[in-house]
Formats: structure tokens, C-alpha cells, sequence
């Protein structure tokens, strides 16, 4: 069912300027990313903004959000911000990098098909083609085996009850 299970971490990338920084959240329901956050800055406001995005459009209460042991999923404010919205936190081991593999399949993904397509000159342009990738290809374009060769939109779509959806 949607909002059962999350997971999220961190990803980097360097433009001309300097690097980027996405924190993406994804339903394994549907493998969509609920929620996501781009800066400069890998500090625990990252992961904070991702998560108020993805409550902003769900309705998680009772979620199991699962990350790695990074700092920013550890810090005061995302552990406040779990449990305010009724949802549960949970990290992998140390060293068991299997326990995050879905999240990171999807960085892959955004590796080959955005990142490394061309030398990125401002943040900026970084930044939009990560959001244009996620929103059009990713959730509308990519066809998914394991969702029935559907996309993540035609998948909550079809399968997703209407008062959940």
C-alpha cells in the first residue's frame, strides 16, 4: 500500500560553480519520489525539507521512513519532524549498504540518465534538469518491471485507492 514504507538518502553531483545536493524520498509502493529537496549544502536541512515535501503531498501518518546512518538523518530536527507527523524512523546497519539498494538504484538511475549526460556548468541548470528528469521521465516516461512495465504515475493511478490517492 502507498505510505508504508519510504526510503531516503543523499546524493551529489559537481557543476562548474560547485556541487549540488539532492535528498530524495521514495515510496517502495510505487518506487515515486514523494518528496525531494536540491541545495548547496548537505546539512540536516536537506533531509528535513525533503521529508516536509513528501508529508506536504501524502498523508504518512504511520510511515516507516528508512535512511542510512548519515548525520543529517540522525540530527535533532529530521527526528523531531518524524515524530510530530506520526511517523517512524529506521536506519540500516553499519556497513550493510543492501539495506538502502532501492534508493540507491534510483541515484544510479538519475547517474546515467542526467549527471553524467554532460559537464554542468551552473547549479542552476544542474538543478532543473534533475527536477524536469524526476517529474517527466522518472514518474511519467520510465516504464518499471517490477510495477507491471507501468510508470510510478500510472501505477498509484490505476492501483491506488481514490481517498488515498
Amino acid at each position: 500500500a502507498p505510505n508504508v514504507l519510504w526510503l531516503t538518502d543523499i546524493t551529489e553531483h559537481a557543476a562548474r560553480e560547485g556541487k549540488l545536493y539532492l535528498c530524495a524520498i521514495k515510496d517502495c509502493y510505487s518506487n515515486k519520489i514523494v518528496g525531494y529537496s536540491i541545495d548547496t549544502h548537505m546539512r540536516a536541512s536537506l533531509a528535513v525539507s525533503a521529508l516536509r515535501n513528501a508529508i506536504a503531498l501524502r498523508d504518512p501518518a504511520g510511515t516507516l521512513v528508512h535512511s542510512d546512518r548519515g548525520a543529517q538523518f540522525r540530527s535533532a530536527a529530521y527526528r523531531r519532524m518524524l515524530r510530530s507527523h506520526g511517523l517512524a524512523g529506521s536506519m540500516g546497519r553499519v556497513g550493510a549498504c543492501g539495506d538502502n539498494a532501492a534508493m540507491e538504484s534510483f541515484f544510479s538511475l538519475l547517474q546515467k540518465n542526467v549527471l553524467d549526460t554532460r559537464r554542468w556548468r551552473t547549479r542552476d541548470e544542474l538543478r532543473l534538469a534533475i527536477v524536469s528528469w524526476i517529474e517527466t521521465k522518472y514518474h511519467r516516461k520510465r516504464r518499471q518491471r517490477a510495477l507491471g512495465k507501468l510508470t510510478p504515475a500510472e501505477f498509484e493511478t490505476i492501483y491506488t485507492p481514490a481517498t488515498a490517492a
